[in-house]
């Protein structure tokens, strides 16, 4: 029997059903990266985003609307 407690709160990806794509890792980095260069406005990351290597599902650049489609979706 193991005696040691575990928080279930400090559980990593305690939420996720599976784990994320390589493409979806990239993205988050490049958020990240975008944040980290105080770019915190949507229009801002969007263009940050468009200077990154990570393009949107489809291809094309990142508009406002296509980001938030993909992170609503992603968060579904």
């Amino acid at each position: 029997m193991n005696d040691t407690y575990r928080f279930p709160s400090l559980e990593v990806r305690q939420s996720i059903s599976r784990l994320p794509t390589d493409w979806e890792n990239d993205l988050a980095d490049a958020i990240e990266a975008a944040f980290a260069k105080g770019n915190w406005e949507l229009d801002d990351l969007v263009a940050a985003l468009n200077r990154s290597r990570v393009r949107p599902p489809g291809g094309g650049a990142w508009t406002a609307e296509n980001y938030q489609s993909t992170i609503h979706e992603l968060g579904a």
